[in-house]
């Protein structure tokens, strides 16, 4: 009975982990398959061993808070299974709406009704980690609002990011060894961004497997007769990885409905400023969404660029004038070369009517099942837990 139980167990691991690779893969490694830098093939490749080792190390303090911090007692393998399965329908109800609900909210909330169900609730622990995530939202806010006022534009036009025919490098055979040279039309520029592109997607992927590994792994390493956390560890980045070669293919090509409609140089700014809040809320234990950082450093970006017109004094006090403000200001690129408008100076007519990023019944929307999405898994799992409770 116990094999029978477990066997149900790692399957339903296998689909959390399948589901979380298909949308983790797309929104990590969309914008440099968008430009041509890297194949889905090498992308799945690489993303595969990165979630592993962002799991491995930094992934395991998180595994520890959702298997043994949230609730004071051990679950049964039964216990973890019924987790597994709302974690898994918590993602279905939110394919089904088209919002990407992050998974480690999902996982929280079911251990959370569990819980809550059992009287074995610590209250402490479940406080400490909803405190970030209302904090988290708005440190991605903020970070964003400051890159896109004062570093973005100045970086843009320094940096050009382009794919030139060809390819980037080949080798040369003048002496007894080959030789890596340019490609015949790579510039050092292309290269050197090439290769910043690349590193900042294993990193995104490295933060990704911290944050999202534990949510597939976690209900069965702390239960009775579950599995092994380097056993876990291993089946849930096989599973990610699964979902990478396959259903994050078209994801990849739509950046997950996120990125799609911002230039790469704003995508890479988005990833390090969410990547590196995930990390290191991973790294505390805390378990956080790499989702949730990566929306709101979006609308921080878009929200900074569009209010460069507006210096902080007049903000402050509020005389603005006749400044016009554009929420979308992030999808026009000044040439490189160009010089940017200074603070307090109007923009050019091309970047104030640019497509709108910042799109208010979006973020509504995103917020809604933000909070939607794991109180709905905590009151399915209470509900469970109440009328069945010899499974936990």
């Amino acid at each position: 009975m116990v094999e029978t139980v477990l066997l149900v167990g790692v399957a339903a691991s296998i689909f959390v982990g399948f589901n979380i690779g298909g949308s983790s893969t797309g929104i990590t490694w969309g914008p440099s398959v968008g430009a041509g830098i890297v194949t889905k093939t090498t992308a799945a490749a690489v993303m595969t061993f990165f979630v592993f080792f962002g799991g491995w190390t930094v992934g395991r303090n998180v595994m520890e808070t959702l298997s043994e911090g949230i609730i004071t007692i051990d679950l049964t393998l039964t216990a973890g299974v019924a987790v597994l399965f709302f974690i898994g329908l918590g993602m279905l109800v939110a394919n089904i709406f088209g919002v990407p609900v992050p998974t480690s909210m999902t996982t929280v909330g079911a251990i959370a009704g569990l819980g809550l169900a059992t009287g074995t609730l610590n209250y402490e622990t479940v406080a400490g980690i909803i405190s970030w995530w209302i904090v988290t939202p708005i440190i991605g806010l903020w970070i964003g609002v400051l890159i896109g006022r004062y570093i973005y534009p100045w970086v843009n036009r320094r940096v050009d990011i382009e794919k030139s025919d060809g390819p980037l490098l080949r080798l040369e055979r003048r002496g007894p060894l080959p030789t890596p040279a340019l490609g015949p039309n790579t510039t050092r520029q292309e290269l050197a961004t090439t290769i910043a592109v690349f590193v900042i997607g294993c990193y995104m992927a490295f933060s990704a497997g911290a944050s999202n590994v534990p949510n597939a792994a976690a209900p069965l390493v702390g239960t009775v007769d579950g599995l092994g956390a380097d056993t876990a560890i291993i089946v849930a980045t096989l599973a990610i990885g699964l979902g990478g070669f396959t259903i994050a293919r078209r994801t990849m090509d739509s950046v997950g409905g996120e990125l799609s409609d911002i230039p790469l140089l704003a995508a890479l700014f988005v990833m390090i400023t969410a990547s590196t809040i995930t990390t290191i809320l991973s790294w505390a234990g805390i378990p956080i969404s790499l989702v949730m950082a990566t929306v709101m450093t979006i609308v921080g970006i878009g929200w900074g660029r569009a209010t460069r017109p507006v210096t902080v004094r007049e903000a402050v006090t509020r005389d603005v004038g006749t400044t016009e403000i554009e929420l979308g200001a992030i999808v026009s690129e000044e040439k490189v070369g160009e010089n940017a408008p200074r603070i307090g100076q109007p923009e050019s007519d091309e970047v104030l009517r640019g497509d709108d990023l910042f799109n208010p019944r979006a973020i509504v929307k995103y917020v809604s099942m933000w909070i939607i999405g794991p109180s709905m898994s905590t009151l399915l799992a209470y509900g469970f837990f109440i009328a069945v409770p010899g499974v936990a």
